[in-house]
């Protein structure tokens, strides 16, 4: 499993670093700099908020804190968790019985 994520982080960065220099290729083959051509990725960081812009997207820390803040807000009910979360106390209780049954 930790090699199947260490694989899958690996492309995620080969990719965004394709992106880039994709980017930086049609930046030398026009010849002179276009403001419509855009990193693909870049950090901006000030002395106290760090700030980052993916594929034209500006993203920031308060822009994920308010989304955290809004599922937080939304506390959705997920009908599989719970059941999953009854299912996991179910066996636990039930190995539990066994276990002592045999140690008895």
């Amino acid at each position: 499993m930790l090699k199947s994520l260490c694989l899958a982080a690996l492309m995620l960065i080969s990719v965004l670093v394709g992106m880039q220099l994709a980017n930086d290729g049609i930046h030398k083959m026009k010849g002179y700099d276009d403001p419509n051509f855009q990193n693909a990725v870049s950090l901006n960081e000030t002395d106290s908020n760090l700030s980052a812009t993916f594929l034209g997207n500006d993203i920031s820390s308060h822009d994920l804190e308010a989304k955290k803040k809004k599922l937080e807000e939304i506390n959705a009910y997920n009908f599989f968790s719970s059941m999953g979360k009854k299912m996991s106390e179910g066996i636990s209780a039930a190995s539990q019985k066994i276990v002592d049954s045999i140690a008895d």
